[in-house]
């Protein structure tokens, strides 16, 4: 297992490749992962929102995180995707992962169900005390409609094995109170490619990224140029990412990135309802900033994408 504790940078929140028959595409993720690490991706997490995890059964998971563990053979760290409503089932799943050796845990806020912030820590401290991996709580009110308040997290994280958060609030000023509040050495990750740079800026160690997956060498050089207080570089390569990172979220992640891999025949396009092809209008915008970007040529249609997408 890797060194979590030196854990920064860039993760990629990897999408989960399906075949036309909506079957996990395995030798699609296999290829993608080495993608990922080839590009020099800092850290690897499956089954997150953007894997569409809500939509995999539990062993469809267990199988998702066991293809990555064993492609990136101790490569890069990876980081796991169990989260939920359910805290029995989350501490099954967590289990599982450990044995399968993942090196940490993300975990998202209950949604639906909506829990009191002792709801949340306790729901968290369970899962902490069932498992020994180190536990990144994943905080993102607009999908769950919780919000872990500096409160609750300063709570949590006097519990041993709960090391991070990966904050998509939106709110920095929660982000900024968190890193005033907390230990230097708990890790902040934003849960947003548009504002990594502030919140490593507030003392920060990287992002969990969506655009990651579509240009895991360029996020990884933004995340680190800021981490080295490199500024004007950073600042210029977001300038430069930023159309794609805003471009994603055009409609309901990942449908947006899933499109946009697919044209650059890295996987198939293919969802799970209730998540659907993105309209006309959002594959031409992110077809234009992929031939930007210099990651296609020319005009990518949905057939073309197909022809260039092997397996």
């Amino acid at each position: 297992m890797s060194d979590i504790s030196t854990l920064k940078g860039c993760g990629t929140a990897l999408v989960t490749p399906f075949r036309r028959d909506e079957s996990i595409d395995e030798d699609a993720l296999q290829r993608f992962v080495e993608f990922q690490i080839s590009e020099g991706i800092d850290f690897l997490v499956p089954c997150g929102t953007t894997g569409e995890s809500v939509t995999l059964s539990e062993d469809e998971q267990k199988r998702v995180v066991e293809i990555v563990i064993e492609t990136a053979k101790g490569r890069a760290p990876v980081i796991a995707g169990a989260g939920g409503y359910d805290t029995k089932k989350i501490i099954k799943m967590a289990r599982e992962f450990e044995r399968l050796g993942a090196d940490a845990l993300l975990s998202v806020t209950p949604y639906y169900n909506k829990p009191t912030q002792e709801g949340l820590y306790q729901h968290f401290r369970a899962i902490a005390e069932s498992t020994e991996m180190p536990i990144i709580i994943y905080n993102v009110p607009p999908r769950t409609a919780v919000n872990i308040l500096p409160d609750t997290l300063a709570r949590l994280a006097e519990i041993p094995n709960i090391i991070g958060v990966k904050e998509a609030s939106g709110d920095i000023s929660q982000i900024a109170e968190i890193a005033t509040r907390l230990d230097a050495d708990f890790k902040i990750f934003s849960g947003d490619d548009s504002v990594t740079l502030p919140v490593i800026a507030l003392g920060g160690v990287g992002i969990i990224s969506v655009a990651s997956n579509e240009i895991p060498r360029q996020m990884t050089a933004l995340a680190r140029a800021a981490l080295e207080n490199r500024w004007d570089e950073a600042r210029r390569l977001n300038r430069e990412l930023m159309p794609l990172m805003k471009a994603n979220f055009i409609e309901t992640s990942p449908s947006p990135v899933k499109a946009a891999l697919a044209m650059m025949g890295k996987i198939e396009e293919v969802y799970r309802l209730p998540l659907v092809a993105v309209k006309p209008e959002t594959r031409e915008r992110l077809r234009s900033i992929l031939v930007e970007l210099k990651l296609i040529q020319g005009i990518v249609d949905v057939e073309q994408a197909g022809s260039l997408f092997k397996g």
